[in-house]
């Protein structure tokens, strides 16, 4: 399609000599800005998959798909209602569980607390808690005087494995002189570090049967955590859930439940990619301008070219060249360095916080303790392809600027 004599002339246009600099400066910025872009995009991008992964694994990975919750604060004949719940065609597993909110209080600490009462044979079955644990074993969690805290939650607390800690209930107990609220104290059985923030600085995780006894519901729970075979059909497994349960209890799946959460970092995404693009727009401007500069000083070669029987075509092939060339090489620039950099994210970032003693990442704002970049092939091929693509559609005016230009005009004013 190019000929040889055509990338001869374009790649010489490119090296600009002495009084030519200042054309040459700005093809390298052009070249710059679009690698930058390019590079910027995907780890933006891919920075954005990796937080969106990394809460869904996370909040997946604790909380069940769907929820189904009794119309009063208790499930009564909760045995029976699971079993049916299993019969359904993608459910995995159906675990009954007592949630509450406590005070937890050690060494003069108080913290607010959410207790997850299962039983010890369903968190055992949960990876995300069983392969976290870091301290103590899950062989403790047994007994009605055992719990199991998050690693964060108990060093706010100041306590370690075999340390007690006593939970205070809000419901407490009715008495001639008034509500007096519930308190036990437990040993501390393990912790565990899931990696996300909120779970790690306020759950607790008690056996099934010493959650009947302390929030005193016996023989019952106050939820059923469902776990499908796919997230995604969760909506689909709520509808047939509900033809099964006939009105007794209340279903919400996760999608529901979190569906603020998960638009907002949709829309931050979606945002992000739009304002990023425009890195690339405004370098593709560029290339423009240099283009454009590189035709004016360049006028006297064309018209030797087009007498010496260079076509208009040829003309236009050369310059096209020249300027996507400097396009191509910053969007394959800019593709390197922008998946080195997402793969090596949080490496840089823990080098960044050792040079200025600053916390770039905090775990506290971000929920997540580490940064997280997943990389999606479409998308990075989606970005290579608009920098291509912006890139060659920046060159194709002045191209034809250069082959629209008359050469007796030319040698006329030089």
């Amino acid at each position: 399609m190019f000929s040889r004599f055509e990338w001869m002339v374009a790649l010489r246009y490119l090296r600009a000599r002495r009084q030519e600099g200042f054309i040459s400066v700005i093809a390298w910025f052009s070249l710059l800005g679009i690698a930058l872009g390019v590079a910027t995009l995907i780890i933006v991008m891919s920075v954005m998959n990796g937080f969106r992964q990394e809460l869904l694994t996370r909040i997946l990975g604790i909380n069940g798909h769907l929820s189904v919750y009794g119309h009063t604060s208790k499930l009564v004949d909760y045995e029976n209602l699971a079993s049916e719940i299993r019969t359904i065609n993608g459910v995995i597993s159906v675990t009954p569980m007592i949630e509450g909110q406590v005070m937890v209080t050690a060494r003069g600490v108080a913290h607010g607390g959410v207790v997850r009462a299962v039983r010890p044979t369903d968190l055992m079955k949960r990876d995300i808690i069983a392969g976290n644990i870091k301290r103590g074993s899950l062989m403790n969690f047994k007994g009605k005087n055992t719990i199991i805290l998050g690693e964060r939650l108990a060093q706010k607390l100041g306590v370690r494995v075999g340390d007690k800690v006593t939970l205070i209930s809000p419901k407490g107990t009715v008495t001639a002189f008034g509500t007096m609220p519930r308190l036990k104290a437990y040993k501390v059985g393990a912790t565990f570090n899931i990696g996300m923030f909120e779970y790690d600085s306020s759950f607790i995780f008690m056996p099934l049967e010493a959650a009947q006894v302390y929030f005193k519901l016996p023989g019952a729970v106050t939820n059923l955590e469902i776990f499908s075979d796919n997230p995604d059909d969760a909506p689909r497994l709520g509808r047939d859930i509900m033809g099964i349960i006939a009105g007794k209890a209340r279903v919400h799946d996760w999608q529901r439940a979190n569906a603020s959460f998960f638009n907002a970092i949709q829309v931050e995404r979606n945002v992000m990619f739009l304002i990023l693009t425009l890195i690339i727009l405004v370098a593709a401007f560029n290339i423009i301008s240099s283009m454009i500069m590189l035709v004016k000083d360049k006028g006297r070669d064309i018209a030797i070219l087009r007498t010496m029987g260079a076509t208009r075509g040829m003309i236009m092939r050369v310059f096209f060249l020249a300027g996507a060339s400097v396009g191509t090489i910053g969007t394959l620039a800019g593709f390197v360095l922008g998946l080195s950099f997402a793969e090596n994210i949080e490496t840089i970032r823990q080098w960044i916080q050792g040079l200025t003693g600053t916390d770039l990442f905090a775990a506290e704002i971000y929920f997540l303790s580490q940064l997280p970049a997943v990389v999606d092939p479409s998308e990075v091929v989606t970005v290579v392809v608009m920098g291509l693509g912006l890139s060659f559609l920046a060159t194709l005016y002045p191209s034809w600027r250069a082959a629209r230009l008359d050469p007796a005009e030319a040698l006329r004013y030089e």
